[in-house]
């Protein structure tokens, strides 16, 4: 019996206290008229800029022309001219093969032409002779007939020893094996001393162009369009394409889009695009991975705001405009209220950005806020373009709207900028 009592004294204590909460606990909550409470929010004003947009694909550097230096004849390696990672020109000496065989040979051509040029000068001079006894029929005409073949066997026969001797000559040259383009010199895959051949795969060094040098990236089969377009209005001006780091934290270098590949991959759905960058200062390597972006348009004043102050809700897109009390609208900013951009915009809904749970400067500005519809076209993780719906200079709730309701009376916590949108 004590128990049921208990059950019924510990109920009534309970009711008590909720009703004694609904009574006191939420009244400073609706509190209306002049001392209503207001939220705290910040806010940011619509900038008009220049937005260019990029699209983003992953590219390889490539070298702009990489050639593998390989002997055109066999020979003991003698001598190398170059250093290993240093920059050659074309034509320059690379390295030397044994000539002393391809001397002999060149030698020995000569010789066997200079035998064949004196023998074709003999039957030169006899067909002569014979061409003026053969008038007077004191030679047979069968007996010239054949000093003329002879003279032509002799004449075919100096004209392939000139083959021979051009032959050897080339050999000769081959022996000196000199930069068939300009670029840096790799490492050398063979030593002084190692017999080597016009066979050997591996060749001797490899010379990559890297100023400038290449990107190759994809794109989607979506983006041709957009990228068509950029190319027909690009007769004045270059496509510009920037090649990023692989944290996309670093831009590495600015060039402009060389080539575009003429069929898309269906196994990818991915076209294949070419980009010039002049590298100058060497900051792109071959077969380095990078990030390209390709910049097909340039919005032209375009209506920007913070990614941070673009809501969703079932009649679409919209934001929070806020207008200043008609006292406040006239007074000047009070500085060291605003607060600079860091990059990592506080996500919608958290809450406010300082301060949390304490009350507002009540010389802080105020205003009322409403819903607007708008048309967001281009959006990053920074900023997004308006299209339609807003104008520059309008000022937008960019955080603390989770309290707010069309109509709702805010207080300016702070101030946030705009994001300016990155050069091209």
């Amino acid at each position: 019996m004590q128990g049921k009592w208990k059950i019924f004294w510990l109920g009534l204590l309970v009711l008590g206290v909720w009703t004694l909460y609904q009574l006191f606990g939420s009244q400073p909550q609706r509190r209306e008229g002049p001392g209503q409470m207001r939220a705290p929010v910040r806010c940011a004003v619509a900038l008009a800029q220049d937005v260019p947009h990029f699209l983003n694909g992953l590219g390889t550097v490539q070298a702009s022309s990489d050639v593998l230096v390989k002997s055109r004849v066999s020979g003991q390696l003698m001598k190398l001219h170059f250093r290993e990672g240093e920059h050659v020109k074309a034509g320059d000496l690379l390295a030397e093969i044994d000539p002393r065989p391809f001397q002999a040979a060149l030698d020995e051509a000569k010789g066997r032409l200079a035998a064949d040029e004196a023998q074709l000068a003999n039957a030169r001079r006899d067909l002569a002779r014979y061409a003026s006894l053969v008038k007077g029929d004191f030679v047979e005409r069968q007996k010239y007939d054949t000093q003329k073949a002879l003279v032509a066997q002799f004449e075919g026969a100096c004209a392939a020893d000139r083959a021979a001797c051009e032959n050897a000559r080339l050999q000769l040259e081959y022996s000196r094996i000199t930069a068939p383009a300009s670029g840096i010199a790799g490492l050398r895959k063979v030593d002084c001393g190692n017999q080597i051949s016009a066979s050997d795969s591996q060749g001797l060094v490899r010379i990559c162009e890297v100023s400038p040098c290449d990107v190759l990236f994809t794109l989607p089969e979506t983006a041709v369009p957009k990228i068509a377009q950029a190319f027909a209005q690009s007769r004045e001006r270059q496509i510009t394409v920037q090649a990023w780091d692989r944290e996309q934290k670093t831009l590495l270098a600015t060039g402009y889009l060389l080539s575009l590949d003429n069929e898309i991959d269906k196994s990818t759905g991915t076209v294949r695009l070419k980009a010039r960058f002049a590298n100058d200062d060497k900051r792109l390597y071959p077969n380095q991975f990078v990030n390209a972006r390709l910049c097909v348009d340039v919005l032209k004043g375009a209506i920007t705001v913070p990614s941070s102050a673009v809501q969703i809700g079932s009649r679409g897109s919209y934001v929070y405009v806020l207008s200043l009390d008609q006292d406040q609208a006239r007074r000047p900013e009070r500085p060291g209220r605003s607060e600079a951009p860091s990059g990592r915009g506080m996500p919608p809904g958290k809450g406010a950005p300082s301060g949390k749970g304490s009350p507002p400067d009540k010389d802080a500005p105020s205003g009322k806020v409403s819903v607007r519809l708008v048309t967001v076209g281009l959006e990053t993780a920074r900023f997004a373009v308006i299209s339609d719906g807003l104008k520059s200079g309008e000022q937008v709730i960019v955080d603390g709207v989770d309290r707010l309701r069309d109509g709702a009376l805010v207080k300016v916590a702070g101030t946030m900028e705009t994001p300016k949108a990155e050069p091209f």
